[in-house]
């Protein structure tokens, strides 16, 4: 038992760390994913969809130029999540502002962690008596931290321009941690109902430094005869988002919201609906309903995988998405439920992969 809490947490060390063993500088295809899960429970109980239509504080991570939208003068966003039946920790928090007509500017901050994860190397003593209180805590845990900045632009009307300078923290206790730097730029254009986004994320390969802390990583090692890792930096390659949504109005009261985007990765073929060696697509859809521009109620789909069954065929599955939210005296509250499509009804495996994600928002003159 011993030895499999130990292996487990070298697994979590090499995850966390996408250590490559054959190369210096490297660039994992799921490098930095945490800064993809999604932010805000408007966003998420949409399928994600937001890169065309968000117009608050989560604007700083989904597309800066959605800044220039802003309800008030100040905007404050909050978000808490809990993935895999809570095991993982999703918070995020935001302050907008414009600086005047032209401009406006964001401070975001994210983290995303596994907390309280028993480090049982030293369970055992010398004369192999167990020994309870020799058992340690750490957290593996992803940190950033974004600085938008929009602008309005005088050429074409109705387009907006922004980017987000961002520094990434990332930490496994005491075995591991790295730095990280990079910036993203979006663009959104609004013509009559439609709305268009686009946002260009790590449009400079994101840069990340690993630094392994060997002492502490020298006794585990040995244990389990794998050599111990080297410092190592990797490289998030570009991703592309597209993004199109149009206002409908139904009558006095409802408004409805129709959006869509296109995730373009390009760090190898992926598990989504369109893909290549060269380039991956993923789409994604969203719905918001609103009554009297207060209540919203909202449906998604996204995250289109094909799977391998036990009898050697495939099938496909599809992650929906509900959220309900409610807005009033610029005090607005969000909820989002997403659940993984489960065609094994039965499965206990599958019972608890529903998230629930909470977010409040302010928004003050």
């Amino acid at each position: 038992m011993h030895k499999i809490t130990l292996q487990c947490l070298l697994a979590i060390l090499l995850l966390a760390s996408c250590f490559n063993a054959e190369a210096q500088v490297s660039a994992p295809k799921y490098s930095n994913e945490f800064l993809n899960v999604g932010v805000g429970a408007r966003a998420l109980g949409m399928g994600n969809v937001q890169v065309a239509i968000t117009n608050d504080a989560n604007a700083g991570y989904w597309n800066p130029a959605g800044l220039l939208r802003l309800p008030d003068k100040y905007n404050i966003a909050l978000m808490h999540s809990e993935l895999f039946a809570g095991i993982a920790k999703n918070d995020f928090g935001s302050f907008a502002m414009p600086i005047d007509t032209n401009s406006a500017l964001a401070v975001s901050v994210i983290r995303l962690g596994v907390d309280d994860i028993a480090d049982t190397r030293r369970l055992q003593n010398e004369f192999g008596y167990i020994q309870y209180d020799s058992v340690k805590f750490f957290s593996v845990a992803d940190y950033a931290m974004l600085l938008s900045y929009a602008r309005r632009s005088n050429l074409i009307k109705g387009l907006q321009l922004g980017a987000s300078a961002k520094i990434i923290y990332r930490n496994v206790g005491d075995f591991a941690n790295a730095w990280g730097f990079g910036i993203d730029a979006g663009a959104q254009l609004q013509h009559k109902d439609w709305q268009f986004g686009l946002m260009a994320k790590d449009i400079t390969t994101t840069f990340t430094a690993w630094t392994h802390n060997v002492e502490e990583l020298e006794e585990a090692y040995e244990q389990t005869g794998n050599d111990l890792p080297e410092n190592t930096a990797e490289l998030t390659l570009p991703r592309i988002i597209l993004g199109a949504a149009r206002n409908f109005t139904i009558n006095d009261k409802i408004d409805a919201l129709v959006s869509a985007d296109l995730d373009l990765t390009f760090d190898g073929k992926r598990n989504v609906l369109l893909k290549s060696d060269l380039m991956s697509v993923d789409p994604h859809i969203g719905v918001e309903m609103i009554y009297a521009k207060s209540v919203f109620v909202r449906a998604g789909l996204s995250n289109y995988q094909q799977t391998k069954r036990f009898d050697g065929g495939t099938a496909s599955q599809v992650q929906p998405n509900f959220g309900v939210g409610f807005l009033s005296n610029g005090f607005n509250l969000d909820l989002a439920l997403s659940r993984m499509s489960d065609r094994e009804k039965n499965s206990i495996a599958n019972a608890n992969t529903s998230s629930v994600i909470i977010s409040l928002g302010y928004s003050f003159k």
